[in-house]
């Protein structure tokens, strides 16, 4: 249940269109709903924090990935994340109109209705990142962000991230993913007046330590407007960003 549903349910109770019992009964189901002994789905994660429990499916068998998103989209809008291509089979299955993306691993349908104030831009430095910003793009899909991809613009061609600015200066904030040194987020945010999200991702050779040597880049940056995710988090960084868009 969202804020948007709960409104409605309370217009129709004041309306007389729908009994007190009505409303208790939908309130009751509204918290959370045990499947199982495995899983505790929330259902009012939406009404409390803007967007719906989403599922992290990475090391959980294909099975409870599936049966945990089929009773969240039975709800509203649904999201899951960090799905192997071979346990998206069973999901879409029970999930009936979802849509996978290999890319990003992620599973989607639907998406909210709660408007926003401008677009999100997501930069990464190179194409090896990607899969990193299309998971940031679908999550911000599904909360109904309108996102800019602004793609392989890194700090060894500065020439291609500066063609790009008025792009940046149009967002709303700017999701900036990086791998190696991960000196992008510090380059933009001294170009942009907007909250920089920066994601440090596990790509480079040996001694980025999987992803270490660019979120302590990132951590230390010194543009003040530069705030940090954790290691290959786009959806940490996209959910951030798409409240700054709605607020």
């Amino acid at each position: 249940m969202d804020e948007r549903a709960l409104r409605g349910l309370l217009r129709r109770v004041r309306a007389g269109e729908a009994s007190l019992e009505d409303a208790v009964a939908a309130l009751k189901r509204a918290p959370f709903e045990r499947l199982g002994d495995t899983a505790m789905i929330d259902h009012h994660r939406t009404l409390r924090v803007g967007l719906p429990e989403v599922v992290l499916a990475e090391s959980k068998t294909a099975a409870q990935v599936a049966a945990i998103a089929r009773r969240l989209a039975a709800r509203g809008p649904l999201l899951v994340t960090r799905l192997a291509p071979d346990k998206a089979g069973p999901v879409r299955r029970a999930v009936k109109g979802s849509s996978y993306d290999p890319v990003s691993r992620t599973l989607s349908r639907g998406r909210m209705r709660i408007p926003a104030r401008g677009p999100i831009a997501i930069c990464c430095a190179g194409t090896s990142d990607i899969p990193v910003c299309e998971e940031a793009r679908v999550t911000l899909e599904v909360m109904g962000v309108r996102a800019v991809k602004v793609y392989d613009v890194g700090v060894a061609g500065i020439h291609r991230l500066l063609s790009r600015l008025g792009e940046l200066w149009e967002a709303r904030a700017v999701i900036v993913v990086a791998g190696m040194e991960g000196a992008l987020a510090s380059v933009v945010g001294g170009l942009v007046g907007k909250p920089v999200i920066a994601v440090p991702t596990s790509v480079g050779y040996g001694a980025s330590l999987g992803g270490l040597a660019p979120l302590f880049t990132m951590l230390n940056s010194c543009a003040p407007n530069v705030t940090v995710v954790n290691i290959d988090n786009g959806f940490g960084a996209a959910f951030v960003a798409g409240l700054i868009a709605r607020g």
